[in-house]
């Protein structure tokens, strides 16, 4: 009987990742609002009523898509600055993650690009609540270090905050360069990393706030 309900576990997982990456491929030059479940069930070539088996609607499939784009981040460029401190590895090493994720995954990060502020309202809180998250994240790891003394929690989430904003500028950059223009999009990433460690290190010389 285990067996049995493994395999059909496995079966539903399979289905529920083909649903995914037909969606992702169907969305490649459109926005998730003008998407039908019945495209997509028919692209995987199951019955529409299957869909249903997986996500409530094409926004629970959005939001699905979120979670596999963003999910695998978290906890990586936290991770990163934790290890490096305030050095070149750091800059290189942020900047060289992000690149590396857009680069083996393009439809998932130009899906993300696109629906940040699209029509989806789950969607766009989705991925503001993933953000959001890895703001708090790396506020963590920075309020830690040495640099974090004397700082404010507000204070530090905007400086998170601006770690994560420049990680989606700097993936959409990437996407719209494509290949031929990436070392470029990189060099420019590393530049505006570099000057908001810079204001970090001077952030207290200036009057109480």
């Amino acid at each position: 009987m285990s067996h049995t309900v493994g395999v059909r576990q496995a079966q539903k997982l399979k289905t529920r990742q083909a649903l995914l990456d037909a969606a992702l491929a169907l969305l490649e030059h459109r926005s998730l609002g003008s998407l039908g479940l019945r495209e997509v069930t028919r692209a995987v070539g199951v019955a529409p009523t299957a869909f249903y088996r997986h996500f409530d609607d094409t926004a629970a499939l959005g939001v699905a898509l979120v979670e596999e784009t963003l999910g695998s981040l978290h906890g990586l460029i936290a991770a990163i600055l934790a290890a490096t401190g305030d050095s070149e590895e750091r800059l290189e090493r942020s900047v060289s993650v992000i690149a590396a994720h857009v680069a083996a995954q393009p439809g998932h990060f130009r899906f993300i690009a696109r629906e940040q502020h699209g029509g989806v309202a789950p969607v766009r809180a989705a991925i503001a609540d993933q953000l959001a998250l890895f703001a708090e994240e790396v506020a963590a790891v920075l309020g830690a270090e040495p640099a974090g003394t004397g700082w404010s929690r507000q204070d530090l989430l905007m400086l998170g905050g601006l770690y994560v904003d420049h990680m989606v500028l700097t993936a959409s950059a990437l996407l719209e360069a494509g290949p031929a223009g990436e070392a470029e999009v990189v060099r420019v990433a590393r530049r505006r990393l570099r000057l908001v460690t810079l204001g970090r290190q001077h952030w207290l010389d200036g009057p109480a706030r």
